[in-house]
């Protein structure tokens, strides 16, 4: 498993196709953050919410790396669809994980803030949850699932709104409002963990029905 996503890391880097959503990533944090000086729990909200379109796209993205033919030879060879589609969960994770380390570094140096270990764990937990979210949707929008993509995008546009809007369901929305309302780090560190576990989840499931829709059309 983790030669596989070694394996998607070194294509989707070959590929620049990482680029796009990066960028994204880092331009969203530069303008949401710059300047700023407000409690960390609402620096860190933004900076969350610009993760959850970036991981999608990095999710469909990574996806769609491979013509059908190749991922066919690389499913033959490990294996089964099943680890394919497991480490290119765990592939989107790993970047992931490297996106909400800029995210937790980059508003200190745009802004004025003086960070403790409960902010950090915070902003790190926000961040994953709207990840794994991002993940999910990326998952189940992507070319695994629809053959054509122009119908695969209006349904991850629909489901981002979803998230997004979804006041009181969403645990993205219930995430980013109590943030924003919230001024101390370590109160808000508890609900936001059980977000966490929720939208981890949510990407179990997500990846539970993409294998099995993708196991229907074999």
């Amino acid at each position: 498993m983790i030669a596989l996503v070694r394996y998607m890391s070194t294509v989707l880097l070959l590929s620049q196709r990482y680029l796009a959503p990066l960028l994204l990533f880092l331009g969203l944090v530069a303008v949401l953050t710059s300047s700023d000086t407000g409690p960390l729990t609402a620096t860190y909200a933004s900076v969350a919410g610009a993760m959850l379109p970036c991981s999608v796209w990095l999710t469909m993205t990574l996806t769609g790396l491979e013509d059908p033919a190749h991922r066919s030879i690389v499913v033959v060879s490990v294996g089964g669809p099943l680890r394919v589609l497991l480490a290119t969960a765990g592939t989107a994770a790993l970047w992931c994980l490297l996106l909400t380390a800029a995210g937790l570094v980059l508003p200190l140096l745009f802004g004025t803030h003086t960070p403790g270990l409960a902010d950090l764990a915070l902003g790190t937990a926000a961040q994953l949850t709207c990840a794994f979210t991002g993940m999910a949707i990326g998952l189940v929008c992507s070319r695994l699932v629809f053959r054509r993509q122009g119908y695969a995008l209006v349904l991850a546009l629909v489901l981002l709104l979803a998230v997004l809007l979804g006041k009181g369901v969403s645990p993205v929305n219930i995430l980013l409002t109590h943030l924003q309302n919230a001024s101390d780090s370590a109160d808000a560190l508890a609900p936001t963990g059980a977000l966490l576990a929720v939208t981890a989840g949510f990407l179990a499931a997500a990846v539970a029905m993409t294998q099995a829709i993708t196991r229907r059309k074999v």
